[in-house]
């Protein structure tokens, strides 16, 4: 039996949900498989009860499903879910943008500059998972820097159903190359304080993602299991 760690209670089940989030967003844990408590509940070196929390924590944000009978799955999206959702994403990140380049602040704006090249960093590395972390950071970031509560939840609300599939976009060399070219214009217009511009690039780069993603699923190449190509 797995040693239990010891975490402070009220904080255990979020730490479990951090955890358990990045097994599914890098594909560890696969789309549609069954989350097996006592098997997590090892490998994690957590008790069920905390476990069962972070569940719902993630169910809450649509990584996973509760089923009936079944219990709790990875969740799954079909074709027509990921074009919807994508559809709607670019909506909410090209308005962030817009917003953000018109109320973004020095400090802001020097804090996503500073994640930018880490993220290069990683990506020189073709470290994916710490390029992937770093890219929703500045993601997030924008979002924020709009300064509209309503819009930060909707995109949260949206964003958690793609963030594996988000992740797995960039298996191929060279359209992750053309999402950091993308990133770099981004920082530019940001910079320039260009709304238009920036609304548009967000939404041109979300279509991008898009459209990368449901090739790779019709194409069947899309599989847990793949990494990025150095």
């Amino acid at each position: 039996m797995a040693e239990v760690i010891a975490m402070s209670r009220p904080a255990l089940h979020q730490e479990v949900a951090v955890r358990l989030r990045q097994r599914i967003v890098e594909g560890k844990i696969a789309p549609g498989a069954k989350l097996n408590e006592r098997e997590l509940s090892e490998s994690l070196q957590v008790s069920r009860t905390p476990l069962r929390e972070a569940i719902k924590m993630l169910a809450a944000e649509g990584l996973v499903e509760l089923l009936p009978n079944r219990g709790a799955v990875a969740a799954q999206l079909s074709l027509q879910d990921v074009a919807d959702t994508f559809e709607l994403i670019a909506g909410l990140e090209g308005q962030s943008g817009e917003l953000a380049a018109q109320r973004i602040d020095e400090s802001q704006l020097a804090e996503l500059r500073a994640l930018h090249y880490e993220m290069l960093a990683a990506y020189t590395r073709r470290d994916l998972s710490t390029y992937y972390r770093l890219n929703a950071q500045i993601h997030v970031g924008i979002n924020a820097a709009a300064r509209n509560p309503v819009l930060a939840q909707a995109y949260r609300n949206v964003n958690a159903r793609l963030q594996a599939l988000r992740f797995r976009s960039n298996f191929d060399e060279r359209k992750w190359r053309l999402a950091v070219q993308e990133h770099e214009a981004m920082l530019d217009l940001l910079t320039r304080r260009d709304a238009p511009g920036l609304r548009a690039l967000l939404v041109q780069h979300l279509e991008h993602k898009r459209d990368v993603v449901l090739e790779l699923m019709q194409s069947g190449e899309l599989s847990p299991a793949r990494k990025a190509k150095a």
